[in-house]
């Protein structure tokens, strides 16, 4: 072989080489520009379909106990990327959507709400009240307001679960025999216990059982009053105590009216009228 196409030959494969390592950096190049666009939009192509054949529980928990997580958002709403793409930020932060409201200015969302795909499932810390009250404001109030030891106990004392109403007879006895729990809640409420209002269906022997004095005399007197209800003379709301004139209008003459303004003066208890 001469010179010359020995020179050609080397020329050739030279040329072949340079072609090819420039076709492979320009396919590199091109793949590195794919992947950064991936990067920046990792959520592309995935589906919510495609997120919970791995992640099984997560679904379960946000039909259940989800709440806005289930009819507000979805996995992508909360999720931007997945690893190995994205490392960070997989798992937002409650404060990127949660913001405006005292109760999300609390800090360690996870204490009470320890799954965020089941919000409504809490899981309180013990011995929990000022956290309870920047959404149960009202409750707050009326245990300030009307003080009784419920006031001086913790929210969670009573409420160990979210949502969850505890059983009065859990803590007090009732007033007699035979009361019942639906009982407590005719004349008590929870947060203002001391406050009592009571309704229009609520039985003489239910206030007979606090009340036994007054009650045992009304039993046994001979006088009208016998056939009334206690909620007719002490309509609504305890201790209301009326003016014998607001039934018995001038049931005697002027001049004994005059004589003994009182009519307890002569006619004794009202529950056991002379």
């Amino acid at each position: 072989m001469q010179w010359r196409e020995v020179e050609r030959f080397i020329f050739v494969c030279l040329r072949f080489f340079c072609i090819s390592c420039l076709c492979l950096a320009a396919e590199v190049s091109a793949v590195e520009e794919s992947a950064e666009e991936d990067s920046n939009n990792v959520a592309t192509g995935l589906t919510e379909k495609e997120c919970v054949k791995c992640h099984t529980e997560a679904p379960k928990d946000i039909e259940e106990s989800g709440g806005a997580h289930k009819t507000r958002v979805g996995c992508l709403d909360c999720h931007k990327g997945h690893p190995p793409e994205v490392m960070e930020g997989v798992i937002p932060r409650c404060s990127e959507c949660h913001t405006g409201e005292p109760h999300f200015e609390l800090e360690k969302c996870l204490t009470c709400h320890s799954n965020p795909h089941a919000p409504l499932r809490l899981k309180l810390a013990r011995k929990i009240t000022w956290p309870c009250l920047t959404c149960h404001e009202k409750q707050g109030q009326e245990l300030d307001a009307y003080k009784s030891f419920h006031s001086n106990i913790a929210c969670t004392d009573c409420h160990n679960n979210h949502g969850e109403i505890f059983e009065c007879m859990e803590c007090h006895r009732p007033h007699s025999a035979d009361m019942n729990e639906p009982d407590c809640k005719h004349c008590h409420q929870a947060h203002m216990p001391l406050e009592i209002i009571y309704g229009d269906d609520i039985s003489s022997a239910a206030c007979g059982a606090c009340h036994e004095e007054e009650f045992d005399l009304l039993l046994n007197s001979r006088s009208g009053h016998k056939e009334l209800g206690c909620i007719q003379c002490h309509a609504d709301r305890h201790k209301t105590v009326p003016e014998c004139q607001d039934c018995h209008v001038k049931v005697h003459s002027a001049a004994i009216l005059d004589r003994f303004p009182d009519c307890e003066s002569c006619h004794n208890d009202p529950h056991d009228l002379i």
